[in-house]
């Protein structure tokens, strides 16, 4: 079949590929390079979705593709139930000093952050011999069924979709604006309210002896971008730890660098009892991790895990390349440099007195933040936040206004907010460029009401 046009080849994707999927742009990416990327069409723009946090070295890193082309030509597929092959080892050979605990010392590998999700369930289940699995509100787990059932950030992810896995129970998380809060509320006390929710929890609705594990992420993505205060995490820990409780760490998105260190459970120094990792681990190809300790994961029985491509020759080749590249190029140090001037431009519109009654927030950790504007209607009549003055879609009408400006940019959760994932290398002068498209965006989106 032959296409005359851009447009033409447009409309027959949007014919032929299911309307499940939701685009940003109705365009066709054809190269990417570092911080951008360059559409059929002609248009080059900057990137700060980085795939949702999954190019987070940016688009076609020469040493991390240079790794993967070249296991291509020595095996594609070295399937994990045959044999060993050599990435996968030398992958976790990389990942072991890297580790936020020296307890995790065991890995599987497979190929999206949904299926680590599912093997961290399937682990805690099995090892523990209980079936209940308390999540928080506003999750991000993925979409397969076990995830999608411990996902709690908007109800499109399992909307039509039920009955969904059983025995699943839901924990507030400690941000602001889901407890009815002030923005400026301590996370202490945001921390201890939801706590106190966790003992309710355990006595009214799902026994300690009845209750698997706790899944948290370090920093809610689709919730929102907000960190978890090391305070809750440390009460976690400490119910796990009294009830043989086991605790999940979703690392899926916040892991790798994203938030300046290797994983952003180190802001806490808790102990995950599994953790799981996926998106900026290949920077593109798909893999992803579920790393325990050894002693949980030798009660397994041989055959309980697996998968068709699970740790992928190639993906674990371009993973090691990427573990190289973190150490080799200083990605932390670029982070928390570039987070150190994202937070100053956010925070300079927010003092802005005509723009900043519009920002209700802002938050986050490393290269991962967000902005939450404020909003007419909020979540229902209910909203103790609704702001009858302000214009109404302030999120996606800034997001499209910034794509409208040349840059890809993101919104998240059910509230009015925005999302930053910049790659994890960019440079002083696209952050700058990228801050400043989206600075005249809020003002233009602001002024037109």
């Amino acid at each position: 079949m032959a296409f005359s046009s851009h447009s033409s080849l447009v409309d027959f994707g949007n014919y032929h590929v299911t309307k499940g999927i939701a685009r940003l742009v109705d365009g066709i990416i054809t190269k990417g390079e570092g911080s951008y990327v360059t559409f059929e069409d002609g248009r080059t723009m900057l990137d700060f979705s980085s795939g949702i946090g999954v190019t987070n070295f940016g688009h076609c890193h020469a040493k991390i593709s240079g790794a993967a082309a070249e296991q291509c030509m020595k095996l594609v597929h070295g399937q994990c139930s045959i044999a060993f092959h050599g990435p996968y080892l030398q992958l976790i050979e990389r990942l072991l000093p890297m580790m936020p605990h020296p307890s995790l010392d065991s890995f599987f590998f497979w190929n999206s952050g949904s299926e680590a999700v599912e093997g961290a369930i399937k682990l805690a289940r099995n090892v523990t011999g209980r079936q209940n699995i308390i999540t928080m509100q506003g999750a991000y787990h993925g979409r397969t069924f076990g995830a999608m059932a411990v996902t709690r950030s908007k109800t499109i992810y399992s909307e039509g979709f039920h009955p969904l896995m059983p025995g699943v129970f839901t924990l507030p998380f400690p941000y602001w604006h889901q407890l009815g809060r002030s923005p400026d509320t301590p996370s202490s006390e945001l921390s201890a309210f939801c706590l106190d929710q966790l003992a309710l929890l355990l006595s009214q609705q799902s026994s300690p002896r009845d209750t698997a594990a706790i899944i948290i992420e370090s920093v809610i993505g689709e919730g929102g971008y907000v960190p978890a205060p090391p305070e809750f995490l440390h009460g976690l820990r400490e119910v796990c730890d009294k009830h043989g409780i086991l605790l999940i760490i979703d690392e899926v998105q916040s892991g790798y660098g994203r938030t300046g260190k290797n994983f952003a459970i180190e802001y806490s120094g808790v102990r995950p009892d599994i953790m799981t990792v996926a998106k900026g681990l290949a920077n593109g190809f798909p893999l992803s991790a579920v790393i325990s300790r050894k002693e949980l994961t030798d009660q397994l029985k041989a055959g309980s895990m697996g998968g068709t491509y699970a740790g992928n020759a190639v993906a674990c080749a371009a993973a090691v390349a990427v573990a190289d590249v973190m150490k080799e190029e200083r990605i932390l140090d670029n982070v928390n440099a570039r987070s150190a001037e994202l937070f100053s431009a956010l925070n300079t519109l927010r003092a802005d007195p005509k723009l900043g009654p519009c920002i209700l927030d802002v938050r986050g950790q490393g290269l991962m933040v967000a902005v939450e504007f404020a909003s007419p209607v909020g979540t229902s009549p209910h909203d103790p936040f609704i702001n009858s003055t302000m214009p109404e879609k302030l999120a996606s009408r800034v997001a499209k206004r910034c794509v409208q400006k040349g840059m890809l940019i993101l919104t998240t959760s059910v509230y009015e907010t925005i999302r930053f994932i910049p790659p994890l290398n960019i440079s002083k002068e696209d952050l700058a460029k990228g801050c400043k498209i989206f600075a005249e965006a809020v003002e233009e989106i602001v002024r037109e009401g």
